[in-house]
């Protein structure tokens, strides 16, 4: 075993993860093909970072590490699509680093840092100093750099020069690009480099001063609202712009019955459209903010039963490609304000695949293949990158989770530098075990 470890440092946790033996064998797993919905119970042999052999491995002539797995599940690692890590700007909240350790804790191997830092990730420079943070990490980072300089909405980025060095996709999270000249422009040079443009759907006129879902509740708790068309009237423009231009059009944190529809719909046109959902968003309705806890308090905002009704069945049917966290560390100073003056989001890496199974496979009766392979392999083909199969020659790349454990949300022990979950004390089926890329291993429980 190697005697190489690295620690990162967040909050009151430490992440400890470590460097594997030229040759590492998991015995008793179970390996499912997501595709197919079936699975082999086999044991695998990994030799310098490249899978050699699935199946019966005998471990009595085996020189080597051994991890007896004991019916756990190895899938093609989780990325996650949509994370704020704050550097550069406000590492009070999250840095790379400690980000980096809530990605392990949830059992991703990859994400996506999305560009509202300070400054916002707009130049090559912000770019290159997010991958050399990486480059000795089993986290894997793909940045998504800004649409437009600033995310002002106005003068586009470098966007040849971004691609160079590094970035994956286009994005002024937080906001719509608004004028759809400019983004158009964007969809046509993305197009060129085949990736997506990644919109935060909402019309800020529509939804100017809002701080929850328009309706009943807002009434009832003197809230100013943000309605569903906020959402639904950018998807529909985004849609129609792709429709014309072309080009990879990927529907950011969707939460709105109307906005899936739309996508429905699209798809069935052939429009080159994706779309991705939080955990909080089939999760909770707007109903857990009748306390005022700050903690549910996200854009977009928590919607109602139907909304969660009509992402089930985008989820089932394929109408949402992926599940991803939405990542947004707040301090708790920032949070424990009046309602209207604290910051919008959540944090999400380590509650996801717990919430994921718990919510959809349990109470919704969705299939756990479908549910894994939108955290681990839709995400990887809405980017255009290579999917890491479990597959003999394949580099690992892996996330080990059981499905049926129980476990209890505790926030005051996330890896995150922040605390905002409104799971806290929740209990959840489905946690993950440890993650192997390349030649790191990581324990979820470390």
């Amino acid at each position: 075993m190697s005697t190489k470890l690295n620690k990162s440092y967040s909050g009151n946790a430490q992440q400890i993860y470590r460097t594997v033996d030229d040759a590492l064998l998991l015995k008793n797993a179970v390996v499912p093909d997501l595709n197919k919905k079936t699975e082999l119970k086999a044991d695998v042999l990994i030799k310098n970072g490249v899978i050699e052999q699935i199946g019966n491995v005998d471990d009595l002539s085996f020189k080597g590490e051994v991890i007896d797995l004991n019916g756990k599940m190895i899938i093609p690692g989780m990325l996650d699509l949509h994370v704020h890590f704050r550097e550069p700007g406000r590492e009070d909240k999250e840095t790379l680093m400690s980000g980096a350790a809530a990605a392990l804790a949830g059992g991703f191997t990859g994400v996506c840092t999305m560009p509202n830092t300070t400054p916002a990730t707009d130049n090559r420079e912000i770019v290159e100093f997010i991958i050399e943070q990486f480059e000795h990490h089993p986290i894997d980072v793909y940045p998504i750099a800004a649409i437009t300089l600033e995310r002002k909405g106005e003068q586009l980025v470098e966007m040849a020069e971004l691609v160079d060095a590094g970035v994956v996709g286009f994005s002024d999270d937080g906001s719509s690009v608004s004028n759809g000249q400019v983004l158009r422009r964007a969809l046509e040079y993305a197009r060129m480099f085949n990736i997506p443009i990644i919109e935060h759907c909402e019309d800020e006129q529509l939804a100017v001063g809002g701080v929850m879902n328009e309706g009943a509740m807002s009434t009832k708790l003197g809230l100013t609202g943000m309605s569903s068309i906020a959402e639904d009237v950018v998807v529909a423009r985004n849609i129609m712009l792709a429709e014309y231009i072309g080009g990879k059009m990927h529907i950011a944190h969707i939460s709105t019955a109307g906005a899936v529809e739309l996508v429905r719909q699209a798809k069935l046109r052939g429009v080159s459209v994706t779309a991705e959902v939080t955990p909080h968003h089939f999760s909770l309705t707007e109903d857990a903010l009748e306390n005022y806890d700050t903690n549910c308090k996200m854009s977009p905002p928590l919607r109602t039963q139907k909304d969660i009704d009509a992402i089930v069945k985008g989820l089932k049917d394929g109408t949402i490609d992926a599940i991803a966290t939405d990542h947004a560390p707040h301090t708790e100073e920032e949070k424990n304000v009046e309602f209207d003056h604290a910051p919008f989001g959540i944090l999400g890496l380590e509650t996801a695949l717990g919430l994921a199974i718990t919510e959809l496979v349990k109470k919704y009766k969705m299939s756990l293949y479908d549910v894994l392979k939108k955290l681990s392999v839709t995400p990887y083909q809405i980017l255009g990158l290579d999917v890491p199969y479990i597959e003999v020659g394949h580099k690992v790349n892996m996330t080990i989770l059981d499905p049926k454990q129980k476990w209890i949300v505790d926030k005051n022990k996330s890896r995150s530098r922040s605390r905002n979950t409104p799971f806290h004390g929740w209990e959840l089926t489905g946690k993950p075990w440890g993650v192997i890329n390349g030649k790191f291993l990581a324990l979820c429980d470390s």
